[in-house]
Formats: C-alpha cells, sequence, structure tokens
C-alpha cells in the first residue's frame, strides 16, 4: 500500500492507494480539460479525488470566509458530484475530511456532554451611553496609569460554538450549554461549510469560539419549505439556528445552509499579544471573521462604530443585537480577570429593540384547538426587523382592556427580543375621534356559540366541541410529529377536510377511501397515497401518544407518558377517579380535573371507541405489565447518558419506563442507577462520584433480554 501526499493551493492531506503511484504535487484547478479530466479520473482516481478535494474546500474558503465566489452553485454542485462517484467507487480513497462527507452522517441517538477547558461566560448587557463610559471607567481602575484600547465587533444573534483542532484536524466541536459544560454536536459542525475541516497550517492545535448563525434568505428558503411540507414556522433564524445544531440527524443539518463567525482564539503554544492579531491569525487558518469591526482607543470611537451599525442593522444579511467591546490587549485581560457570571474585560451594547408605527386596520379572531378565543391585530404593512408585519397577537380581551387597543388606532410595534412583533401600545395623540373601545364578543366567531371566560386564566374559550375551526386545529395537532406523525396533513388538507364536511372528528380520518383523498385539490393519487399509508402506520404508535394526539387540555406528551405508564390502558385511565389520577407523581389537581372531565365527556368517550375500532392502540404492551416486578428498574430513578448503539434514547427510556423506571435528564444522590454508552462525558463522572450504580449498553441490553421486553 502506498501513501500519496499531495500538496493543493493550502490543503495538505493523505490518500491509500493500491496501486504504485509516486508522490504527487500538482495546482489547484489542475487539469480543465473535461476529456483529459476523464482520463485522469480513470487512470488516477486518487490524483482525482484530492484535486476535487482542494478545488471544493477551496470554493467553501472562497464563498463562506471571504465572500469572493469564483464559481456558479451549479458548477460547485457538478464538482461535488464527481467527487463522490469516485469515493463511492473507491471507498478505500474516502478522507474523514473530504468536503463529500460534510453532507450528514448517521443519526445519533444522544449528544454526550462535554466539559468546556475554560467556562464560555456570558457576557455583561449595556443599553446605554452611561453603561458603557462605566465599564470603562471600572477596566481604568483595574489597570491603572496603562494606555488602553477596545475592539468593537458585532453581536450576531446566533448559538455559540466551540470548535476544538488538533494537528489541524477539527475533532469536536461543543455547544455553550450552561457554561461550564455543552453539549457535543461534531457531527452537526462538520456539516457548517464555513468551518473548516482541516486548518490552512499544518500542526495547529486550538480552540476557536464562535457565533452559528443564518442569513435571512437561507432562513426565508428554510421556512417556505416547511409551510409547504405543512411544518411549523420557525419563528426566527436564532432558533432555526438552536433548533439546527440539535438535530439528531446531521443530513438534516447540512440541508439547513448554517454559517459561523469565528471570535476568539486559544492557540497552544502560541503567544499572541492582541485579540486583533488573534482575529488575523483566524482568518489565516482559513476561519470566516467577520471583518465589520474596529479598533477604538475612545468612548468616542465605540459610539460611532455603535451608531453606524444600529442604521445599518437591517441591511445586513444576517441578525445583530448589538456590539462587542472587548479589551484589545490580551495581558490586560488576564490581569482584569472575571467575575463568576462573565469576564471583567468585555461587555455587549445591546440596540433598542426594534420599533415602528402602524395603523390598525381590523382585530379578528382566532379558535384555538382547545376553544381558546385569540385576538389578532390586522394592521397596516409594516417594515420592521428584517420583515413585513401585517398581524400581531393581541393575546387576550384583558390585554386589550389594559392596552386599550382600537380598530384605527395608530400603534407602536415592537418586536421583543427581535423575535415576535407586539403592540406595544395606541399613540393617543393621534386617535381619530371616531374610535370606540373594543367590546370582546360573547359569541364564538365561527360557531356562534356561547363564550366562556375562564376564571382561572385570563383566556376567553368556545367549549363547542363540534366548532369547526377547533376540529381543524385539533386535527393539524393529532397528525403533528410528536403525536400520530402523518406525513402530509398540512393545514390546506385540513382546510378541505372540514369544509367539504369529510370528517367530523379525527377517527374519521381512517375511514376516508383513496378516491375521496384525491378529489382534493392538488392531491395526486401518489400524496394521497402517501397519506394512507400514513395512516396506516400510525395505528402502531404507542398509547402514550395516543393520549396525547386527541389534544385533552393540559396533557402534553410528557404527562401522557406518564398517565399511559401509570394505568396501562384506556379502560385503567377511565375507571381512575380525580383523587387516584391526583395521587400519580407529576400529576397536579389541574390536569386530574382535566382529564377526568375529558374522559367522562360523551364526545371523547365516543372518539376513543371510534379510534379503538380504527386499530390504534389504547394499552401498553403486555410485557410491561408482566416484567415490572422482575426488573432491577423497578421503582428506580434512572439516567441514561451517552451514545447508545443498539436503541436511540427514546425507546431506552421507554423500555425502562415499562419495566417499572422512571427518567430524568440529570444526576443528583435521588439518582438510582446510570445507563450509560459510549462518549459518556460528565453525568458517568458525576455519578461514580456520588457512588450511584452505573450499567453500560451491554449489561442494559443483557437485563431487557432476560426480562423478556426486547
Amino acid at each position: 500500500m502506498i501513501i500519496i501526499q499531495y500538496t493543493l493551493g493550502y490543503r495538505l492531506g493523505q490518500y491509500e492507494h493500491t496501486r504504485d503511484v509516486d508522490s504527487v504535487v500538482f495546482p489547484p484547478y489542475y487539469c480543465a480539460n473535461t476529456h483529459k479530466k476523464s482520463e485522469l479520473m480513470a487512470a488516477h482516481p486518487a490524483r482525482r479525488i484530492a484535486q476535487l478535494s482542494s478545488e471544493l474546500e477551496d470554493h467553501n474558503h472562497r464563498y463562506f470566509a471571504l465572500a469572493e465566489p469564483t464559481i456558479s452553485d451549479g458548477e460547485y454542485d457538478r464538482l461535488m458530484r464527481e467527487l463522490i462517484e469516485l469515493e463511492e467507487r473507491y471507498p478505500s480513497l474516502r478522507s474523514p475530511h473530504s468536503p463529500s462527507q460534510r453532507v450528514g452522517g448517521e443519526p445519533v441517538s444522544d449528544f454526550p456532554t462535554v466539559s468546556h477547558t475554560t467556562p464560555m461566560l456570558s457576557l455583561d448587557n449595556s443599553y446605554s451611553r452611561e453603561d458603557i463610559e462605566a465599564f470603562h471607567q471600572r477596566v481604568t481602575q483595574g489597570l491603572p496609569d496603562e494606555s488602553l484600547a477596545y475592539m468593537a465587533e458585532l453581536k450576531i444573534d446566533g448559538v455559540a460554538l466551540s470548535l476544538i483542532y488538533e494537528d489541524s484536524t477539527l475533532v469536536r466541536a461543543v455547544t455553550r450549554g450552561d457554561g461550564m459544560q455543552g453539549d457535543d454536536v461534531t457531527n452537526n459542525a462538520r456539516t457548517i461549510r464555513s468551518i473548516p475541516l482541516r486548518l490552512h497550517q499544518e500542526g495547529v492545535s486550538c480552540e476557536v469560539r464562535g457565533e452559528v448563525y443564518m442569513e435571512h434568505a437561507d432562513f426565508a428558503r428554510l421556512n417556505a419549505e416547511r409551510e409547504e411540507r405543512g411544518e411549523a414556522l420557525f419563528a426566527n433564524p436564532r432558533n432555526s439556528t438552536a433548533g439546527s445544531l440539535k438535530q439528531q440527524d446531521s443530513a438534516v443539518v447540512a440541508g439547513r445552509s448554517l454559517r459561523f463567525f469565528a471570535y476568539s482564539l486559544d492557540e497552544r503554544d502560541a503567544q499572541p499579544t492582541t485579540h486583533a492579531l488573534n482575529m488575523e491569525r483566524l482568518r489565516t487558518l482559513g476561519l470566516p471573521v467577520n471583518s465589520a469591526r474596529l479598533r477604538c482607543k475612545t468612548i468616542e470611537d465605540i459610539i460611532a462604530f455603535y451608531t453606524q451599525y444600529e442604521g445599518m442593522r437591517d441591511g445586513l444579511p444576517y441578525d445583530i443585537d448589538g456590539v462587542v467591546i472587548k479589551v484589545d490587549d490580551l495581558g490586560q485581560r488576564e490581569r482584569l480577570g472575571y467575575t463568576a457570571k462573565s469576564p471583567r474585560w468585555a461587555m455587549a451594547y445591546k440596540f433598542a429593540a426594534h420599533q415602528a408605527q402602524t395603523r390598525v386596520v381590523d382585530i379578528q379572531l382566532q379558535v384555538g384547538r382547545t376553544g381558546a378565543i385569540t385576538p389578532v391585530a390586522i394592521l397596516q404593512p409594516v417594515a420592521l426587523a428584517g420583515s413585513t408585519i401585517s398581524r400581531a397577537s393581541l393575546h387576550n380581551a384583558d390585554d386589550i382592556a389594559r392596552k386599550d387597543i382600537r380598530i384605527g388606532d395608530l400603534v407602536m410595534l415592537e418586536k421583543g427580543g427581535d423575535v415576535i412583533p407586539k403592540v406595544v401600545s395606541s399613540v393617543l395623540q393621534d386617535r381619530p375621534d371616531n374610535t370606540r373601545v373594543f367590546q370582546f364578543p360573547t359569541q364564538c366567531p365561527i360557531c356562534q356559540s356561547q363564550l366562556i371566560k375562564d376564571e382561572e386564566e385570563a383566556a376567553t374559550r368556545c367549549e363547542n366541541p363540534a366548532c369547526s375551526a377547533q376540529l381543524k386545529r385539533r386535527i393539524e395537532h393529532f397528525a403533528s410529529r410528536n403525536a400520530m406523525d402523518i406525513e402530509g396533513m398540512g393545514p390546506a388538507v385540513v382546510e378541505q377536510l372540514v369544509d367539504r364536511d369529510l370528517v367530523k372528528d379525527v377517527g374519521d380520518l381512517y375511514a376516508l377511501q383513496l378516491a375521496q383523498w384525491t378529489e382534493l385539490e392538488r392531491m395526486g393519487e401518489k400524496s394521497a397515497a402517501n397519506i394512507l399509508e400514513g395512516l396506516e402506520q400510525s395505528r402502531e404508535r404507542t398509547f402514550d401518544r395516543v393520549l396525547f394526539a386527541v389534544g385533552i387540555r393540559h396533557v402534553g406528551i410528557t404527562v401522557a407518558r406518564t398517565l399511559a405508564r401509570h394505568f396501562l390502558s384506556l379502560e385503567g385511565l377511565r375507571q381512575a377517579s380525580v383523587e387516584t389520577l391526583e395521587a400519580v407523581p407529576e400529576i397536579g389537581p389541574k390536569i386530574a380535573a382535566s382529564v377526568h372531565a375529558a374522559l367522562h365527556s360523551g364526545t371523547l368517550d365516543a372518539l376513543f371507541d371510534k379510534l379503538q375500532l380504527a386499530g390504534l392502540q389504547m394499552e401498553i404492551a403486555e410485557t410491561a405489565d408482566r416484567t415490572v416486578n422482575d426488573s432491577v428498574f423497578s421503582g428506580k430513578t434512572v439516567v441514561l447518558t451517552g451514545s447508545l448503539s443498539q436503541l436511540n434514547r427514546e425507546e431506552a427510556a421507554e423500555y425502562i419506563e415499562r419495566l417499572g423506571g422512571r427518567t430524568t435528564s440529570s444526576v443528583s444522590k435521588n439518582t438510582d442507577i446510570v445507563v450509560y454508552g459510549e462518549k459518556a462525558g460528565s453525568k458517568l463522572s458525576k455519578a461514580q462520584t456520588l457512588g450511584v450504580e452505573t450499567m453500560d449498553e451491554t449489561a442494559f441490553i443483557a437485563h431487557l433480554s432476560e426480562t423478556g421486553i426486547v
């Protein structure tokens, strides 16, 4: 076996080849002629793989780090397809650092917890010039008679991430978590094309910290795709970024177009003197660094930078929520030190919330699946924080009355945390003379039933279970991912089902035939068949998911699982009194009363009967009842940690609960057993320190086998 080394542009790597080939050195963009490429690919696949890898990584760097693309997306995709085809043909030549490995690997069942070498602390926030002057005064007092300079940088509204490189290779990516430890999301980070898998200089070991974010255009595309599939939309780019990093399937992350800006470097055996030099070093190593930064010697310089970008923020391709101010000299940072929560040498200067004025055109009422009536302000469209706002929730009747919001009012809008638009107040001096106090209706806007004001909550409700608006929302909930997970049952389909009077409740979905589905607008035979397949698969969903799916008030997925594990069947649950329900751990009086009332209402009773006839699961498998007393988990509190190779986390928790155990997320003195897999991290260490019993995956699977549960 001959090792071929190649040098292409800035990249050095190794590939294995089974033929006698000399070491080769050739430049980027070698062999532009397509015919010669084919000849090279056939004669020397290792050379072509190396050349393609270098080209693609160079294009990644130009596009994401330098913002200077030199080829089209189509040409990039063509090169990637060629590389993937070659690597599939010659798998021994596939490097773990190949650009093709950014597309995502096998889903994981857990994110191991990893401790940070140095804490990832948060920053103190300031909102005024006075705050910044007070910060400067504290720094000056801590560094008497020393000259000072600050670095002002944009505060990207994203998710903090730590990257660990050993010998120039990315080996670990960890979220901030609680600052002391975070989740190992290396597989997901590898899919972010602005993060180099290999640094541009050999032999470098370092920690890089930065922000993962999503640009506005990519966020809009992602939400458009989710809307087309009938999935819930993300509220903002930061939420979508955070949710993407915690995806267990890295192939999903690869399609989310996440990006990365580096803002900190801790390089082993290096002796940097300033943050400014570190930022240039990051760029040299191939990390993307935001060019919007300024070295400031005075408070006036900082204020000028802040003011400049406060005015420009809406025109940037990504979200920012302020400016970060850092002492530039790294030695001075060491002398200033840290508080328990934040560094004394840095502060975030936050922007004020985005505000805009517009006119209330109307106030409309929305009916949710539980009958709650939500008033919504219909607004003259106005630009606010990078989006056009035409609607804003008014929450409830009390909120409207307290703010005295009227149709025709000029109102002040604000994006709380630059996320969700809210009506702050009316501009009273501009109120038209003919406006009237808004009278909250006494009848449902959809079914005209009498509305009931909940005494314990601010909500007003329609309690007519036949209300078509409630039915639509209940069907959407029933088909959602955590419930019955019926693909293709989006809002547009649900609207037609109810409006055409094809269903009276979710149980009727199982009686619809293929021809009835294909009669719906924009519903082809293939789409209809997919929905029918989804309905068929939903018959296998566990009893706790059925209990959650029917939408009993106050019963979320966790409560549904608790009730199912305790009572084992619908019949057992129906026989429970309010007192019996309250006696179940984590079930309070409000939940107990709601469950008891729902299960003894004629409507839900009939629905459960219909779902049972349709073949849905109405009890826990018999093995749970039979084996519970024979298990080491019976009556025990159990924590799962690390990656299990034979089960995912949800399956493992389900087996433990079926065996009479209770799973929790954190280790404490009350924990009885910790079940661990690979890369178990701090939870296993803590268990050993506390003397908690531990069980590895092999013993866990063996015990499941012994009890007959698997």
